[in-house]
């Protein structure tokens, strides 16, 4: 499993909580404006209103927010049923309210689609359907069932069925159109925000291989020294002992292992592509090293590097560069059918390396939205066969890594009749050849 496939494992579907506090404050303001409205009706538009019972639901509301306030932590996170239970109480005093004021006449029936929309955006999808499946059927069930509309008792108003029958469609509609958009909405922002969340897990893992990398070359020089004295000290001592074959066969065995030594040291220092932690490395260097570890497949890679008049771009070894081309390399070899070229230039003002395959190139339908969070679509990924099934994190971050170094990374595919996949990578000299890596995301 890669690295982007952990992090969406550990990152995407989080559970969706909304904290007590939040559904208490709404609470409250319900409440208080429930109670303004009631007295303006009362006292200021003179209308006769059942006080009564208006007040009796609108203290019960009150005296559950007291409770649940004084025996609960307010910044305690819900479980989504306990959630999507106060908001049904929210629907279901609403429409108490409803029933002695006028049922859909009354002009505040609309609030019916506040306690949808606020499970749309914060609890999962089964729990915003039945809310509003339970808002639908309240506002039907006062359609017939209702007190009279607050009125002039001298003038009364009445309302023709359709108009009452087009006020209940338009609350149905109102309910699933916009719980879809805020469910959508509040979706894609999730989506965004976990990606970004997995795409700095990646981060961090890279840049700590880097620091290993450093810190392995470092070592291998500082071990170098003492080895190479402790090398030649022994080989003396061999030559001095020639008379005692013993003591000389002793002081062979710990030469050889001196020696063995330093070839490991050797090997560690080769291996390792810099030799301090802030080492700089050329163009050519960085895709030598994202494309070796590919080279072993059965894809063949062909690396251009193009010779310009100006000298070769030299910048720092950025962790965030590495592993995006890295990882976009990768891809053009998942999805190659026999090669992959590699091609890379520059001049006074930018880098450029463009990597195409010769694979069915990227869908139509896709081209669009590609490097989107949580979008893949790899042969075989319905099936979920092997290496080829994703999540679709891969490019999302590479993408995302690559832009914070300043790059402009655009996808396209190869001109009929050539097929394939063509994703071009272009950095302002300048930004390729500063000297502090970008890496902090925000």
């Amino acid at each position: 499993m890669s690295m982007s496939d952990t992090a969406a494992t550990d990152f995407r579907l989080p559970r969706r909580q909304v904290r007590l506090d939040t559904i208490l404050r709404l609470r409250w303001l319900a409440a208080l404006g429930q109670l303004a409205a009631i007295f303006i009706v009362e006292q200021g538009l003179e209308f006769d209103v059942e006080v009564a019972p208006c007040l009796a639901i609108v203290g019960f509301s009150a005296l559950l927010n007291l409770v649940l306030q004084v025996w609960f932590n307010p910044m305690e996170r819900l479980e989504p049923a306990f959630a999507s239970a106060l908001l049904a109480l929210n629907i279901v005093e609403l429409a108490g309210l409803l029933f002695f004021t006028g049922g859909l006449q009354n002009p505040f029936s609309f609030l019916f689609l506040a306690p949808v929309l606020i499970s749309a955006t914060a609890l999962p999808i089964r729990f915003t359907i039945a809310l509003g499946m339970l808002a639908v059927a309240c506002a039907s069930a006062l359609v017939f069932v209702h007190f009279p509309l607050p009125w002039d008792s001298d003038d009364p108003l009445v309302l023709p069925p359709i108009y009452l029958f087009g006020v209940w469609l338009s609350i149905v509609v109102a309910i699933a159109v916009t719980s879809l958009y805020a469910f959508q909405v509040a979706e894609e922002a999730r989506k965004l925000s976990d990606a970004l969340a997995a795409t700095e897990l990646v981060l961090a893992r890279e840049q700590h291989l880097t620091q290993l990398d450093g810190l392995a070359a470092a070592a291998a020089h500082e071990l170098g020294t003492p080895l190479s004295t402790i090398y030649l000290i022994s080989r003396e001592l061999e030559h001095g002992l020639e008379d005692k074959p013993q003591l000389a066969g002793d002081i062979k065995t710990l030469r050889e292992q001196a020696q063995r030594c330093r070839e490991i040291l050797a090997k560690i220092t080769q291996l390792s592509s810099s030799g301090a932690p802030f080492d700089r490395m050329p163009l050519s260097a960085l895709i030598e090293e994202t494309v070796a570890p590919h080279r072993d497949f059965e894809v063949a890679i062909k690396v251009r590097i193009a010779v310009a008049g100006t000298p070769e771009p030299v910048g720092m070894r950025n962790p965030a560069i590495i592993y995006g081309v890295g990882n976009i390399l990768e891809n053009a070899v998942d999805f190659a059918g026999t090669a992959v070229e590699v091609n890379a230039w520059w001049n006074a003002e930018t880098v450029e390396i463009v990597i195409s395959d010769d694979g069915p190139g990227i869908a139509p339908d896709l081209l669009k939205r590609i490097g989107e969070p949580y979008l893949s679509r790899r042969p075989g990924a319905e099936e979920g066969e092997g290496p080829r099934s994703g999540l679709g994190l891969g490019v999302f971050i590479a993408r995302t890594l690559l832009e914070r170094t300043g790059a402009k990374v655009s996808f396209a595919n190869r001109v009929f009749p050539d097929h394939g996949a063509v994703v071009q990578i272009v950095w302002p000299r300048n930004r390729f050849e500063v000297r502090e890596p970008a890496t902090e995301l925000t």
